[in-house]
């Protein structure tokens, strides 16, 4: 059985996919050298590319961080700032407001 993806889920991986590739390919790189480089196959290389959801999410942003794409923020700007505001924002909540339930309504 096939697993579906909401409709903003696909376009975050394709946006993404196409983003290492442009940038791959404005540093004049080939899938061979740009594979080599993250230590994954020319497969993989194109999957990434594709945004194909089976793909590592780890492993995306390694490609993407690798060849330059910027990820949530500017290139050279640390996300230390952005994770250590989230974590303090958790741990102002309640207890157990962190341990709630989430439900979430994906119908579509």
């Amino acid at each position: 059985m096939q697993r579906t993806y909401l409709p903003e889920t696909g376009e975050a991986l394709r946006l993404l996919g196409l983003q290492t590739r442009l940038k791959r390919k404005q540093a004049k790189m080939s899938e061979r050298e740009f594979a080599d480089r993250v230590g994954v196959s020319r497969v993989t290389i194109r999957q990434i590319e594709k945004g194909a959801p089976t793909v590592a999410v780890g492993l995306m942003f390694e490609a993407a961080a690798i060849i330059g794409v910027d990820l949530f923020v500017p290139e050279g700007t640390s996300l230390a700032p952005y994770l250590n505001r989230t974590r303090d924002t958790l741990a102002l909540l309640p207890k157990k407001e962190r341990a709630a339930e989430v439900t979430f309504d994906n119908d579509f």
